[in-house]
């Protein structure tokens, strides 16, 4: 039977939407003032919503309920997780054994979170969130700099020799041509 001038029912508040007012998500509708995150109350378009079953979230808060748990997630310390906050369904588990020296296989959390790069100028592990690529290698934001002054260093300002980074000046003065009118002082000298 024909629908005349109704429409589906929102998914929030269960009354009828019409056409000029309906957003749809996961194959549900709702009226533009109800597609609202349930936790902050924010509006959402297309581009901000996280759907988990029949519930609609912000990323942001979507983030913090089903996002990963642990040290450097806003959470606290402990074991990383992309489970609810709900903890009554954990399991013991057996305890695995830990490799002893540096693997040339790198753990499932290195390979998921980038960390198997190895900065030349810290040595420490490089994670892709402060990932920044020269000379054929991943270095710290932080490291990103030039060898001799130190200077931080752009992909548009960045010049390599040996593995090592250098600013376009440091790199003239020290690589760079050398004789009169090359930019350096030296002379060249005629061997009569």
């Amino acid at each position: 039977m024909p629908n005349w001038g109704g429409g589906a029912k929102c998914s929030a508040c269960e009354k009828t939407v019409y056409h000029a007012e309906e957003i749809q998500c996961n194959s549900r509708s709702f009226h533009k003032t109800c597609f609202i995150c349930m936790v902050c109350r924010k509006g959402l378009d297309s581009t901000t919503v996280a759907a988990h079953e029949s519930e609609i979230y912000c990323k942001s808060c979507y983030g913090k309920k089903y996002g990963p748990k642990g040290y450097g997630y806003g959470q606290g310390a402990g074991a990383l997780s992309s489970d609810p906050v709900n903890n009554e369904e954990l399991q013991p588990q057996e305890p695995k054994a830990r490799p002893t020296s540096a693997n040339s296989n790198p753990s499932k959390f290195a390979q998921k979170f980038g960390s198997t790069d190895r900065c030349p100028r810290c040595s420490k592990a490089v994670y892709a969130a402060e990932k920044v690529m020269g000379a054929g290698k991943a270095w710290h934001k932080t490291c990103f700099r030039c060898l001799l002054c130190g200077k931080s260093l752009e992909s548009t300002t960045v010049t390599d020799k040996d593995g090592e980074l250098y600013c376009k000046v440091c790199y003239a003065k020290n690589f760079g041509p050398k004789g009169r009118g090359l930019g350096n002082m030296g002379v060249v000298e005629d061997t009569d």
